[in-house]
């Protein structure tokens, strides 16, 4: 990964979410009726939130997390919910203000037993200022980066990560590959950021035999797949 590298990617994507497609994924990712393609997304994501929330232990009390790619701050709010203290941080401003208007309309749970807390942040997810973590949770968010990319992200919050990475990979497939074909073919202004399919247990794989990773070991796998979304699930953690 070289700077100008990430620098671009993420500025790419942060256009897509802060100026294209703000009004879908706030629906999306919201209660209000969607159909078609939308609703398999959304149910996908549901499955690979409750899948990621359940690696971790129910009691979060103690725990620092950092909700890397947080949009509307639904995981950041479940884990809050669980006793941890949640870091949410996103490149779109638009998505975190709206995480922000969530989280006040949920102030009933301040301060109340059990509770943790949650702090939105936009800008970079790799900001040296965040700080360091118990566990870092990256839903969806490195399957819009090249795989070498995403491997090099991993290893920068494992410097800053005390027990636990849970993040999510485009595991590569016929069906993958001729859907982002399909999408290549047919250009649309609003299309999501381009998705880089790869072979999720290899990257881990390479990740933990760093020399710099040291006492990691890979963990669970789980890949979910309804109608149009597709992603799995990848553990890495310190025993």
């Amino acid at each position: 990964m070289t700077p100008s590298s990430y620098i671009r990617r993420t500025s790419e994507i942060e256009h897509y979410f802060d100026r294209t497609a703000l009004d879908a994924w706030k629906r999306l990712t919201g209660d209000q009726p969607v159909s078609g393609i939308r609703a398999t997304v959304r149910k996908g994501r549901e499955d690979m939130r409750a899948t990621l929330s359940g690696w971790l232990p129910r009691d979060l009390t103690g725990w620092r997390i950092l909700d890397a790619g947080c949009g509307s701050g639904v995981m950041s709010l479940e884990l809050m919910d669980r006793g941890a203290d949640v870091v949410g941080v996103d490149l779109s401003a638009q998505m975190v203000a709206f995480a922000r208007q969530r989280a006040a309309e949920r102030a009933a749970c301040d301060n109340a037993p059990g509770c943790g807390s949650v702090s939105f942040h936009s800008g970079d997810m790799l900001a040296p200022h965040l700080g360091t973590f118990d566990a870092v949770v990256a839903m969806d968010v490195f399957i819009h980066y090249a795989p070498e990319d995403a491997k090099r992200v991993l290893e920068l919050f494992a410097a800053r990560t005390r027990q636990s990475l849970l993040f999510t990979l485009a595991p590569s497939s016929r069906l993958l590959r001729a859907m982002l074909m399909i999408g290549k073919a047919f250009p649309r202004a609003d299309r999501a950021p381009a998705i880089y399919p790869t072979d999720p247990e290899r990257l881990a794989g390479r990740l933990v035999q760093q020399p710099h990773m040291a006492g990691w070991q890979v963990g669970r796998s789980h890949r979910i797949s309804v109608g149009f979304y597709t992603s799995q699930a990848m553990e890495v953690f310190r025993p």
